[in-house]
């Protein structure tokens, strides 16, 4: 189905239009899905995606400068997420004891363990959008969207 007849729209638009309107689209509809699979684990997006941060950590803590510059959507509120995944004990919170002005945060097992019970899920889905897709379509997607995000550097 073509963006035109999603958005039901009978205009003639220009390529440039019709290439954000696709990006924000796929966006919501990839989301949507996604959305369903924390849904059961009560887990948002981005409260997942500061669990994988902290994982990737292996073990060692992060602090809040760490976790924001590696956050996917950069207006995250990290502070609240942390909060939220800590009455989840899927994350501990302490202060650092050499600056005491940092806060460390560490992924607990319980978060590990809802990781690894994700992971499979996630494949699933990310599989799901690329099944159309050679693997050749799939990196040349990758370079035009790299292309297209980084037109300004």
């Amino acid at each position: 189905m073509t963006i035109e007849e999603v958005i039901k729209s009978t205009v003639k638009m220009d390529n440039s239009k019709k290439v954000i309107l696709n990006i924000m689209y796929t966006q919501n509809v990839i989301l949507d899905h996604f959305h369903e699979i924390l849904k059961q684990y009560d887990l948002s997006g981005e409260q997942y995606n500061v669990l994988r941060i902290l994982r990737g950590q292996k073990g060692k803590p992060a602090n809040m400068c760490v976790i924001q510059e590696r956050m996917l959507a950069k207006t995250s509120n990290t502070t609240r997420l942390v909060d939220k995944l800590l009455l989840k004990d899927f994350v501990t919170r302490n202060v650092c004891p050499g600056n005491r002005r940092k806060i460390e945060v560490l992924i607990t097992q319980k978060g590990l363990d809802t990781l690894k019970e994700l992971d499979p899920k996630v494949d699933a889905h990310e599989r799901t959008f690329a099944k159309n897709l050679t693997t050749e379509e799939i990196e040349l997607l990758n370079q035009l969207l790299e292309k297209y995000r980084n037109q300004n550097n």
